[in-house]
């Protein structure tokens, strides 16, 4: 959802005058004519939506209505950013507890010094990128179904690109639905009554009068 008034470049409270004053003037400087040729393209979307807000700005039952539905999606996205932040907080504890867990393991491990001399940088490094990538993982997991949802509320479609494993499982369903269909024709054409009715069938006749000549 576009905010109209960030578009018209006033306050949400700014009053029918100044909303006015604030359009015409925009209204000169995005206008198709008013701009150089290469800039004629960017000059009339923007003199589009520009227009746009103001219809909607401009009328007062249309502004309280839109108001309202921008509050709305405001409080939804408060709560968004609440739950990310809940959920950034989590994985920062999380984080911190293996980190913990590392330490411990580290310093309980001073009877086999000679040993762990030899593999703990390994081995923290090792524990170290699984920590790093699980938190990856899951912060851009997080902010990525943010991002699609906002872009759902703005209206937009959030295509799926599917991945090779999910194109080979498609792909055999669809041989195993051909082959299914095959068998299931067969079986029928065994069965003298059916074999029978297919033989005599009009639509049936002209096919093969046209491609079995």
């Amino acid at each position: 959802m576009e905010n109209y008034y960030e578009i018209l470049e006033v306050s949400s409270k700014a009053s029918e005058e100044i909303i006015y004053k604030a359009y015409k003037t925009l209204a000169k400087k995005y206008h198709p004519d008013a701009n150089p040729v290469d800039k004629k393209q960017w000059a009339e979307e923007k003199f589009k939506k520009l227009n746009e807000a103001y219809e909607v700005i401009s009328n007062k039952e249309k502004r309280e209505e839109y108001d309202r539905e921008l509050k709305r999606r405001e409080q939804q996205n408060l709560i968004r950013n609440e739950d990310l932040k809940i959920k950034y907080e989590k994985l920062y504890e999380q984080n911190q507890i293996l980190k913990n867990e590392l330490a411990n393991l580290t310093s309980n491990s001073s009877n086999n010094a000679n040993i762990i001399n030899n593999n703990k940088e390994t081995m923290y490094n090792n524990m170290q990128n699984q920590i790093n990538q699980k938190i990856t993982q899951s912060v851009n997991k997080a902010y990525n179904d943010a991002y699609i949802q906002r872009m759902r509320d703005y209206g937009y479609r959030i295509y799926h690109k599917k991945t090779l494993k999910e194109r080979i499982r498609d792909l055999i369903s669809i041989v195993i639905t051909i082959t299914v269909v095959i068998i299931i024709m067969i079986i029928l054409w065994q069965i003298p009554a059916v074999r029978n009715y297919i033989e005599n069938n009009k639509i049936f006749q002209a096919f093969k009068n046209s491609f079995f000549k």
